[in-house]
């Protein structure tokens, strides 16, 4: 299937294509806080708050869309825009590790950002511009608001208990079976 170039998007398929993005997003954050809750619940309520702020976005992408467009969002998703980078599935593997998903965090918030950049470049009407703007510049406050939530929600205990909790899952997975061969 063909891949339509991101410069030649109109502005319905613009904020379409931000809808589903921030709609993956919102997946991807709910499923990190349910792969990481029974292991990492401080930080499983990190991703709550994320998910939560996502959402809020949508809502907002939804809302204009619907003020220009009217109710039909047509379905775009980044596979089928050149340029957009393909996701690893990390948020399928279980247990998820915890660096590996903080990782993807900020690959995630830097991808989003990048996008709301590039597409209020794009885009003529006033208040898309202007929403386009208010996102990239809140994606560019998502690393402060993740870094705030973790230090509201992972006090030194939770921290400690999480880190004991990572070393207990990685003798369990690596050490533990490599001594059963």
């Amino acid at each position: 299937m063909a891949k339509k170039r991101f410069k030649d998007l109109s502005e319905r398929e613009i904020l379409a294509l931000a809808i589903q993005l921030e709609e993956e997003d919102s997946r991807v954050y709910a499923d990190f806080a349910e792969g990481l809750r029974e292991s990492y619940p401080a930080t499983a309520k990190v991703f709550e708050e994320m998910q939560a702020e996502e959402s809020r976005h949508r809502r907002r992408l939804i809302d204009i869309h619907r003020q220009r467009f009217g109710e039909h969002i047509p379905l775009i998703r980044r596979q089928d825009v050149k340029g957009l980078l393909e996701r690893r599935p990390l948020w399928l593997v279980r247990p998820l590790g915890i660096n590996a998903v903080r990782k993807q965090v900020e690959i995630m918030e830097l991808e989003t950002r990048r996008f709301y950049e590039h597409a209020m470049k794009q885009v003529s009407d006033a208040s898309t511009r202007k929403l386009l703007g208010d996102l990239a510049e809140i994606e560019r406050q998502h690393s402060d608001f993740a870094a705030t939530l973790e230090k509201k929600e992972l006090t030194l205990g939770a921290r400690l208990k999480e880190e004991k909790s990572s070393k207990g899952v990685f003798m369990l997975q690596v050490i533990q079976p490599g001594l059963a061969d």
